[in-house]
């Protein structure tokens, strides 16, 4: 399907992108960054706090996420049964009207 320059110019391609990630993961932090971080305490009950407002904001998020997601595949459901039933109904209308003719 594809030929080998195709094949050798995504490999290059994953491999800049690989080391343009290290380079990135690499570089020094801004000293902005620096100050801000150091103000915060770094203890474990305070990075545990932290950790446990996290997850329970993650949560809440992640079940109205899914609550949208249920609402909103029902609504899809209801909207193609509905269009199904009007096809359905057209199209026995149609037969019928043929058929008294």
């Amino acid at each position: 399907m594809f030929g080998w320059r195709m094949k050798f110019v995504l490999v290059l391609a994953v491999y800049f992108a690989g080391f343009a990630t290290a380079i990135y993961c690499l570089a020094p932090v801004p000293q902005e960054q620096t100050a801000v971080t150091q103000n915060c305490e770094k203890s474990f009950a305070y990075s545990a706090f932290k950790s446990d407002e996290f997850a329970k904001s993650f949560n809440a998020r992640m079940h109205r996420c899914l609550d949208y997601a249920k609402d909103a595949a029902e609504r899809a459901g209801n909207f193609i049964k509905q269009k199904y039933d009007q096809k359905q109904n057209g199209h026995s209308r149609t037969l019928a009207s043929k058929t008294d003719s």
